[in-house]
């Protein structure tokens, strides 16, 4: 997790480069993400498009700082087959977000908590951490899931009980 992304706050100087494709064999995807992730990107994702003439294509989208859209550029013309991109010039609200583990009876969970003014408006436990114990337990992964839910739940009571 990025450092800044530790409290809440607004963050200018962002792009959006986004780039229509739709003649790159579609097993390229998730290492063009991962190339874009591991230099510096926000968030990459692609979005199934309908082209000119009926053609199915993909709509790439990349959040970056604006000073690292050169690199960004770099990598989506050397992996992709696009032949040119357009920018939308945007800025991110972002959450404070810390992490919480939790006790559920298939070991200890993460859980992703979002603050906004203070007060946790979202919570999620880590999906890595809910696959690993359904898979080594044998168990649906939705068990998982809701079990570090609840736990995180009852967490949040006993941190109150002890706060009064």
């Amino acid at each position: 997790m990025f450092e800044e992304h530790k409290r809440e706050h607004r963050e200018d100087g962002m792009v959006m480069l986004q780039t229509n494709i739709d003649d790159m064999n579609p097993e390229f995807c998730p290492y063009v993400s991962e190339r874009l992730l591991s230099a510096g990107a926000h968030d990459v994702f692609w979005i199934p498009i309908l082209m000119k003439k009926g053609r199915p294509g993909l709509l790439l989208n990349v959040l970056t700082n604006a000073d690292r859209l050169n690199v960004m550029e770099s990598i989506v013309f050397e992996e992709t087959t696009t032949l040119g991109m357009r920018y939308i010039w945007t800025e991110c609200k972002r959450l404070e977000r810390h992490s919480v583990d939790v006790e559920t009876a298939w070991g200890t969970i993460g859980v992703k908590v979002g603050v906004m003014g203070g007060k946790t408006v979202q919570f999620a436990p880590e999906y890595a951490h809910c696959e690993a114990a359904a898979k080594a337990h044998g168990i649906p992964l939705k068990t998982v899931y809701e079990a570090a839910r609840n736990a995180y739940r009852i967490f949040v009571q006993e941190k109150e009980g002890e706060a009064e």
